[in-house]
């Protein structure tokens, strides 16, 4: 059984911020790349919606996760997120793929 930790986060930017969210994500990326234990964070826009996004994360463990949480510059952008966001992101934590039969 693995520790890997797999999330889709759901965000929707306020009408006409897509954009600025694009920019708060290329410049948050790099930074949480570099945290030991992260194996994935890409941004996906939602196709036909420019204010529409999914998050896919990808973590070693839970502990890496909740290290994330803290960091300081997920902190700093949670103070921004509201300026941005439409409302707060729906996270779905998912469970490992289902095996084949």
């Amino acid at each position: 059984m693995s520790d890997e930790v797999r999330l889709v986060v759901i965000i929707t930017a306020q009408p006409g911020k897509g954009s600025e969210q694009v920019s708060a994500f290329e410049k948050l990326a790099p930074q949480v790349r570099a945290e030991d234990g992260c194996l994935q964070y890409d941004l996906h826009p939602v196709v036909g919606n420019p204010d529409g996004f999914v998050l896919i994360e990808k973590w070693a463990s839970k502990a890496a996760l909740d290290a994330h949480h803290v960091a300081a510059h997920m902190l700093e952008q949670a103070k921004r997120n509201p300026s941005l966001r439409a409302g707060p992101a729906t996270v779905l934590l998912l469970e490992g793929p289902v095996a084949a039969a």
